[in-house]
């Protein structure tokens, strides 16, 4: 048999990729081809828009693939969201769909845009934005440069964002948030009725899950005496409490742990002073839960 998988192309396209290689999926993209290679030969590939991953899963052209919820939404689409995947391009987080208006522009509140038009990627669920909050305005859709239509081709806008920088660059101001949104792995309905198909997306999402667990964290083991454990211990914050192993030295034992990468610089010297020895840092692909 073989699973059908849908990856996002786009801004997500190398994040993804990334993602799959520390899962353990390695996949080749050839830029003149929409079907990249994976080292998996039950798995076969296509690059496709985010914008129209769901519609495609759900009408069973895919079998499974990665979009954001903003764009589950945005089409409507009946598909089983198997499992929240919370990474972005540029952030191992969220993404917002903020409302926003040049700086000099009056506008405290969505309402303040009554009558007015709103330029967006994502015009349904901007429409629905509006109804819940009263309020009518013109949606029109936006092919992109979103940023650089107001005041000119429009009020405000909905827009992407992780940081809000490019909106600032752009002289916009954010008045709210509209949607948040985080990547989905998304499945065909029948196709996770299928116990092979489901059998392979719950070991695929398993892994990427595990390779997201990871990112940022590192792994420690050091060696200490027995008399100084207690204080090595107090030093080191765990994924959930360090693992510690007898040595073939009765007076000693080897302590391992996963901590933050960032904190790395200020626990080992702490670890050191606390008398540990033989400490080594390495890096970590998975970590499952």
């Amino acid at each position: 048999m073989m699973l059908k998988l849908g990856l996002p192309k786009g801004s997500l396209q190398d994040a993804t990729l990334q993602l799959f290689r520390r899962a353990g999926y390695e996949i080749t993209v050839n830029p003149r081809s929409y079907f990249p290679a994976i080292d998996d030969d039950e798995i076969e590939c296509m690059l496709i828009r985010a914008q129209e991953m769901a519609r495609y899963v759900e009408d069973g052209i895919l079998d499974a693939g990665l979009t954001g919820r903003d764009w589950i939404l945005e089409n409507d689409a009946t598909v089983v969201e198997v499992a929240d995947l919370i990474y972005a391009k540029s952030t191992f987080g969220k993404v917002r769909w903020v409302l926003a208006v040049p700086e000099s522009a009056p506008v405290q509140s969505v309402k303040d845009l009554e009558g007015k038009t709103i330029a967006t990627e994502l015009v349904k669920v901007t429409e629905r934005y509006l109804a819940r909050n009263g309020v009518k305005a013109k949606v029109e859709f936006s092919w992109g440069a979103t940023e650089v239509k107001p005041p000119v081709l429009a009020d405000a806008i909905v827009e992407v964002t992780e940081t809000g920088s490019s909106l600032r660059a752009n002289g916009l101001r954010i008045v709210e948030t509209v949607l948040e949104s985080n990547t989905q792995f998304i499945a065909n309905q029948a196709a996770w009725k299928d116990p092979w198909k489901r059998a392979k997306l719950e070991t695929l999402v398993m892994l990427l899950k595990g390779a997201i667990e990871a990112s940022g964290k590192v792994g420690l083991m050091l060696n200490v005496r027995r008399a100084d454990l207690e204080h090595v211990l107090a030093v080191l914050p765990a994924l959930k409490r360090p693992t510690v192993s007898e040595l073939s030295d009765p007076d000693w034992v080897a302590v391992n742990t996963v901590i933050e990468e960032k904190t790395v610089r200020e626990i080992i010297p702490r670890l050191k002073a606390a008398n540990a020895q033989g400490i080594v840092e390495y890096p970590l692909n998975k970590i499952v839960m």
